[in-house]
This record gives structure tokens, C-alpha cells and sequence, in this order.
């Protein structure tokens, strides 16, 4: 089965699109994306050009994916989350060639209203809350909150946040998988 579009939605040419991903109302995919297989592309969304989305990526409504963001699989795009591309926009300047690329790895979710600076690294199955604005690179499983972000924890790839005993090892409460932490990071242990 091929994408499927609402009627209202625009689609540019030279844009690639996997096999059951699904493009809600009033939503513009640009020239020369490339969005993977099993996507969920929310309403009133734009995909600007040059930006890859991996499978299995949620965007929800009201999202401006710019050019210079990459989304690896699996990963949650809350309502009306804001990226950048550029740290010193202003309109009489030209800059698109200075666009800074922004990485959202495997896994990683980012809640409603945040808000993503450009250039950094969301790391995989990292948790970023609502509302937050994020300024600095993101540690794989990290839970990130406030304003500016700030490391509040650790999360699983489930979501739920992990307690660290003296052994240094968690438990998923849902998967049951274990995790271990070593310093600052860490690392599913089965």
C-alpha cells in the first residue's frame, strides 16, 4: 500500500514517501523530503525540504519540521512543537545557507509546545516534556524539563523514569528490561 493524503494536503514533487504513512488535513510536504514507512503526519503541518524522517515517526498537529532537522525511527513529535534552523534569524539578512542541522535519534519523544534550538542532538529514546525549550545536546534516555532544559532523570524506552539502586541498575516497570548507569550514561542492559 502506498501513503495516503487528505485531499487538502500539498505535496510537492521530488518528495519520497514510504508505503502506509498516512498525511492529515491542510498539511505541505516540500521538494526533496524523504519521509520513511508507517508515518503519521498530523494536520497543519509543514515538512520543509531536505528533511528525512525515518519510519514509524508521529508528528502531531501544528508541527514545522525545517530544513536541516532529521528524525531517526520511532520517534514522537508532540502538538505544536517549534524547531529552528538558524541561531540569528532576521528577515533583511538572507542565511539559508547557515541553516545548523538538528538530530532527533531513535526512540527519543518530545512533548507538546517545546520548543528545539538548532544544532544539537536529541539522543535515542530520550524524553524531552511539554513546554520545554531545549539548548544543548540531549543524552540517550535522558528526561529533559523546564525552561531552559535541564536533566530531571532517566527514562526508559518505554517512558517510565528509572530508579537507580546502589548497584547501579534500574528496571523498566512495564518492559522489564534493565538498564545500567556508568557516570553519566546509560546503557539497556537486556
Amino acid at each position: 500500500m502506498k501513503f495516503t493524503a487528505h485531499p487538502s494536503a500539498f505535496i510537492d514533487a521530488n518528495s519520497s514517501i514510504g508505503d502506509f504513512t498516512k498525511i492529515w488535513h491542510f498539511s505541505h510536504i516540500m521538494e526533496k523530503c524523504i519521509i520513511g514507512q508507517r508515518c503519521n503526519i498530523g494536520q497543519n503541518c509543514v515538512i520543509s525540504p531536505e528533511v528525512v524522517i525515518g519510519n514509524n515517526v508521529k508528528i502531531q498537529n501544528n508541527v514545522s519540521v525545517y530544513s536541516g532537522v532529521f528524525c531517526e525511527d520511532d520517534v514522537f513529535i508532540g502538538p505544536s512543537v517549534v524547531f529552528t534552523n538558524i541561531l540569528n534569524p532576521r528577515s533583511a539578512i538572507p542565511r539559508r545557507n547557515q541553516y545548523l542541522n538538528t538530530y532527533v535519534k531513535k526512540g527519543a519523544s518530545i512533548g507538546a509546545n517545546a520548543t528545539i534550538i538548532c544544532g544539537i542532538i536529541i539522543g535515542e529514546y530520550s524524553l524531552i516534556g511539554a513546554g520545554t525549550v531545549v539548548t544543548k545536546d540531549v543524552k540517550p534516555y535522558s528526561l529533559i524539563i523546564g525552561n531552559p532544559g535541564k536533566q530531571k532523570g532517566w527514562v526508559s524506552e518505554y517512558g517510565h523514569k528509572l530508579i537507580f539502586g546502589k548497584d547501579n541498575l534500574a528496571i523498566c516497570p512495564e518492559e522489564k528490561s534493565q538498564y545500567v548507569i556508568e557516570g553519566d550514561v546509560v546503557s539497556k542492559i537486556y
